[in-house]
Protein backbone atom coordinates (compact mmCIF):
# COMPACT_ATOMS: atom_id res chain seq x y z
CA UNK A 1 0.00 0.00 0.00
CA UNK A 2 1.25 3.36 -0.55
CA UNK A 3 2.14 5.58 1.96
CA UNK A 4 0.31 8.70 1.98
CA UNK A 5 2.35 11.67 2.09
CA UNK A 6 1.90 14.91 4.70
CA UNK A 7 3.49 18.02 4.09
CA UNK A 8 4.44 19.87 7.21
CA UNK A 9 4.77 23.82 7.38
CA UNK A 10 6.27 25.26 10.58
CA UNK A 11 8.54 28.01 10.56
CA UNK A 12 10.01 26.71 14.52
CA UNK A 13 12.20 24.10 13.17
CA UNK A 14 12.01 22.46 16.76
CA UNK A 15 8.19 22.14 16.12
CA UNK A 16 8.60 20.95 12.62
CA UNK A 17 11.02 18.54 13.43
CA UNK A 18 9.01 17.47 16.31
CA UNK A 19 5.40 16.74 13.98
CA UNK A 20 7.52 15.04 11.38
CA UNK A 21 9.64 12.69 13.38
CA UNK A 22 6.28 11.78 14.96
CA UNK A 23 4.37 11.53 12.10
CA UNK A 24 6.96 9.72 10.01
CA UNK A 25 6.96 7.51 13.52
CA UNK A 26 2.99 6.65 12.48
CA UNK A 27 3.77 5.43 9.00
CA UNK A 28 3.61 8.85 6.69
CA UNK A 29 5.73 9.93 4.12
CA UNK A 30 6.29 13.71 5.41
CA UNK A 31 8.08 16.78 3.25
CA UNK A 32 8.65 19.61 5.46
CA UNK A 33 8.33 23.62 4.64
CA UNK A 34 9.36 26.56 6.94
CA UNK A 35 8.44 29.29 5.31
CA UNK A 36 4.75 30.29 2.40
CA UNK A 37 6.65 29.95 -0.61
CA UNK A 38 8.58 26.91 -0.02
CA UNK A 39 5.18 25.21 1.15
CA UNK A 40 3.91 26.94 -2.02
CA UNK A 41 5.83 25.17 -3.98
CA UNK A 42 6.31 21.54 -2.23
CA UNK A 43 2.44 21.08 -2.28
CA UNK A 44 2.63 21.80 -5.79
CA UNK A 45 5.77 19.77 -6.75
CA UNK A 46 5.34 16.91 -3.98
CA UNK A 47 0.89 16.75 -4.37
CA UNK A 48 0.72 15.76 -0.43
CA UNK A 49 -2.08 13.72 0.84
CA UNK A 50 -2.63 16.11 4.19
CA UNK A 51 -0.54 19.32 4.72
CA UNK A 52 -0.21 20.62 8.76
CA UNK A 53 -0.38 24.29 8.17
CA UNK A 54 1.06 27.26 10.68
CA UNK A 55 -0.64 30.39 10.18
CA UNK A 56 1.90 32.43 11.33
CA UNK A 57 4.88 31.99 8.72
CA UNK A 58 7.19 34.45 6.98
CA UNK A 59 7.07 35.07 3.44
CA UNK A 60 3.11 33.99 3.05
CA UNK A 61 0.92 33.59 5.97
CA UNK A 62 -1.15 30.47 6.29
CA UNK A 63 -4.44 31.34 5.26
CA UNK A 64 -2.31 32.95 1.82
CA UNK A 65 -0.41 29.86 1.76
CA UNK A 66 -4.22 27.40 2.43
CA UNK A 67 -5.58 30.01 -0.30
CA UNK A 68 -3.15 29.25 -3.20
CA UNK A 69 -2.51 25.26 -2.43
CA UNK A 70 -6.06 25.01 -2.90
CA UNK A 71 -6.73 27.23 -6.08
CA UNK A 72 -3.58 24.73 -7.23
CA UNK A 73 -5.18 20.98 -6.19
CA UNK A 74 -7.69 20.32 -3.43
CA UNK A 75 -6.06 18.90 -0.49
CA UNK A 76 -7.30 18.78 3.58
CA UNK A 77 -5.56 21.25 5.34
CA UNK A 78 -5.29 21.11 9.06
CA UNK A 79 -4.17 24.33 10.41
CA UNK A 80 -1.96 25.47 13.69
CA UNK A 81 -2.86 28.94 15.24
CA UNK A 82 -1.29 30.40 18.22
CA UNK A 83 -4.34 32.63 18.26
CA UNK A 84 -8.08 30.94 20.04
CA UNK A 85 -10.02 33.81 18.41
CA UNK A 86 -13.12 32.33 16.66
CA UNK A 87 -12.52 35.05 13.93
CA UNK A 88 -9.04 33.91 12.24
CA UNK A 89 -10.61 30.29 12.81
CA UNK A 90 -13.28 31.30 10.57
CA UNK A 91 -10.58 33.29 8.13
CA UNK A 92 -8.89 29.91 7.89
CA UNK A 93 -12.27 27.77 6.83
CA UNK A 94 -13.04 30.38 4.47
CA UNK A 95 -9.73 29.69 2.44
CA UNK A 96 -10.25 25.82 2.60
CA UNK A 97 -9.38 24.85 5.75
CA UNK A 98 -10.44 21.77 6.75
CA UNK A 99 -9.77 21.35 10.77
CA UNK A 100 -7.65 23.75 13.43
CA UNK A 101 -5.28 23.02 16.44
CA UNK A 102 -4.84 25.68 18.58
CA UNK A 103 -1.31 25.61 19.97
CA UNK A 104 -0.13 24.17 22.28
CA UNK A 105 -1.25 21.14 21.42
CA UNK A 106 -0.70 17.10 21.62
CA UNK A 107 1.37 14.98 19.12
CA UNK A 108 -1.09 12.42 19.85
CA UNK A 109 -4.00 15.32 19.08
CA UNK A 110 -2.35 16.35 15.70
CA UNK A 111 -1.73 12.39 14.54
CA UNK A 112 -5.38 11.61 15.21
CA UNK A 113 -6.33 14.82 12.95
CA UNK A 114 -4.26 13.91 9.88
CA UNK A 115 -5.76 10.14 10.53
CA UNK A 116 -9.07 11.43 10.21
CA UNK A 117 -8.27 13.87 7.17
CA UNK A 118 -6.46 10.55 5.15
CA UNK A 119 -9.86 8.40 6.01
CA UNK A 120 -11.63 11.69 4.96
CA UNK A 121 -9.60 11.08 1.25
CA UNK A 122 -10.35 7.64 0.80
CA UNK A 123 -14.22 8.06 1.46
CA UNK A 124 -14.37 10.63 -1.12
CA UNK A 125 -12.39 8.22 -3.05
CA UNK A 126 -15.23 6.05 -2.84
CA UNK A 127 -18.57 7.87 -2.77
CA UNK A 128 -16.79 9.39 -6.08
CA UNK A 129 -17.21 5.95 -7.62
CA UNK A 130 -19.95 4.69 -5.98
CA UNK A 131 -23.11 4.29 -8.10
CA UNK A 132 -25.33 6.03 -6.12
CA UNK A 133 -24.67 9.36 -6.65
CA UNK A 134 -28.41 11.08 -6.80
CA UNK A 135 -28.44 14.96 -6.25
CA UNK A 136 -29.97 15.57 -2.64
CA UNK A 137 -32.65 18.00 -2.97
CA UNK A 138 -34.25 20.36 -0.28
CA UNK A 139 -36.47 22.59 -0.99
CA UNK A 140 -34.53 24.69 -3.32
CA UNK A 141 -31.37 23.12 -2.11
CA UNK A 142 -29.69 20.78 -4.54
CA UNK A 143 -26.46 19.28 -3.28
CA UNK A 144 -25.11 16.84 -5.83
CA UNK A 145 -22.32 14.31 -4.20
CA UNK A 146 -21.10 12.80 -7.84
CA UNK A 147 -20.09 16.27 -8.98
CA UNK A 148 -19.72 17.76 -5.31
CA UNK A 149 -21.72 20.90 -6.78
CA UNK A 150 -24.25 22.72 -4.86
CA UNK A 151 -27.43 24.77 -6.11
CA UNK A 152 -29.52 27.59 -4.08
CA UNK A 153 -32.78 28.36 -6.30
CA UNK A 154 -30.79 27.58 -9.22
CA UNK A 155 -27.38 29.28 -8.16
CA UNK A 156 -24.25 27.77 -7.15
CA UNK A 157 -22.92 27.94 -4.02
CA UNK A 158 -19.06 27.72 -3.48
CA UNK A 159 -17.95 25.46 -0.54
CA UNK A 160 -14.86 24.11 0.74
CA UNK A 161 -14.32 20.49 0.48
CA UNK A 162 -15.41 20.36 4.24
CA UNK A 163 -18.58 22.67 4.09
CA UNK A 164 -19.72 19.94 1.13
CA UNK A 165 -19.52 16.92 3.15
CA UNK A 166 -21.15 18.37 5.70
CA UNK A 167 -23.90 19.74 3.72
CA UNK A 168 -24.20 15.96 2.44
CA UNK A 169 -24.71 14.51 5.81
CA UNK A 170 -26.95 16.66 6.37
CA UNK A 171 -29.08 17.06 3.62
CA UNK A 172 -29.56 13.09 3.46
CA UNK A 173 -31.69 13.48 6.67
CA UNK A 174 -33.52 16.29 6.14
CA UNK A 175 -35.37 17.71 8.98
CA UNK A 176 -33.54 15.33 11.54
CA UNK A 177 -31.17 16.73 14.06
CA UNK A 178 -28.18 15.10 13.90
CA UNK A 179 -25.28 15.40 17.00
CA UNK A 180 -22.29 17.33 16.70
CA UNK A 181 -20.72 13.60 17.51
CA UNK A 182 -22.59 12.07 14.57
CA UNK A 183 -21.06 14.96 12.61
CA UNK A 184 -17.93 14.34 14.01
CA UNK A 185 -17.81 10.27 13.11
CA UNK A 186 -19.38 11.20 9.96
CA UNK A 187 -17.81 14.10 8.27
CA UNK A 188 -14.48 14.35 9.94
CA UNK A 189 -13.69 10.40 11.02
CA UNK A 190 -13.55 11.03 14.49
CA UNK A 191 -13.90 8.19 16.81
CA UNK A 192 -12.19 9.51 19.57
CA UNK A 193 -14.23 10.92 22.75
CA UNK A 194 -11.40 12.70 23.92
CA UNK A 195 -11.21 15.77 22.03
CA UNK A 196 -15.00 16.71 22.36
CA UNK A 197 -13.83 20.13 23.56
CA UNK A 198 -12.12 21.21 20.61
CA UNK A 199 -14.43 19.22 18.67
CA UNK A 200 -17.30 20.94 19.34
CA UNK A 201 -16.11 24.32 18.48
CA UNK A 202 -14.55 22.51 14.97
CA UNK A 203 -18.65 21.15 14.17
CA UNK A 204 -19.80 24.79 15.13
CA UNK A 205 -17.32 26.99 13.57
CA UNK A 206 -18.14 24.81 10.34
CA UNK A 207 -21.45 25.18 10.16
CA UNK A 208 -21.28 29.07 11.38
CA UNK A 209 -18.95 29.18 7.88
CA UNK A 210 -22.13 27.04 5.94
CA UNK A 211 -24.70 29.66 7.25
CA UNK A 212 -23.16 32.06 5.90
CA UNK A 213 -22.56 30.96 2.50
CA UNK A 214 -26.27 29.58 2.00
CA UNK A 215 -28.40 32.17 4.41
CA UNK A 216 -29.29 31.56 7.90
CA UNK A 217 -32.27 29.87 8.07
CA UNK A 218 -31.18 26.86 6.51
CA UNK A 219 -29.96 25.23 9.22
CA UNK A 220 -31.11 24.76 12.56
CA UNK A 221 -29.56 24.41 16.02
CA UNK A 222 -30.69 22.07 18.60
CA UNK A 223 -29.34 23.50 21.65
CA UNK A 224 -26.96 21.09 23.45
CA UNK A 225 -27.62 18.34 21.24
CA UNK A 226 -26.96 19.47 17.22
CA UNK A 227 -27.80 20.82 13.64
CA UNK A 228 -31.01 19.85 11.03
CA UNK A 229 -31.29 21.41 7.51
CA UNK A 230 -34.49 22.50 7.91
CA UNK A 231 -35.23 25.43 5.45
CA UNK A 232 -37.69 27.92 6.77
CA UNK A 233 -37.19 27.24 10.17
CA UNK A 234 -35.38 30.05 11.63
CA UNK A 235 -31.46 29.06 12.99
CA UNK A 236 -30.92 29.75 16.12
Amino acid sequence: MTRRRVLVVEDERVINDQLAERLRAEGYDVAQAFDGLAAVHEAHSGEPDVVVLDVMLPGLDGHEVCRRIQALRPVPVLMLTARDDEADILVGLGVGADDYLTKPFRMREVVARVAALVRRVDRAAELAASPERSPLVVGGLTVDPGRRRTTRDGAEVHLTPTEFDLLVCLAREPGQVLTRERLLADVWGWAETGLTGVATRTVDSHVKALRHKLGATWIRTVHGVGYALEPGEPAA
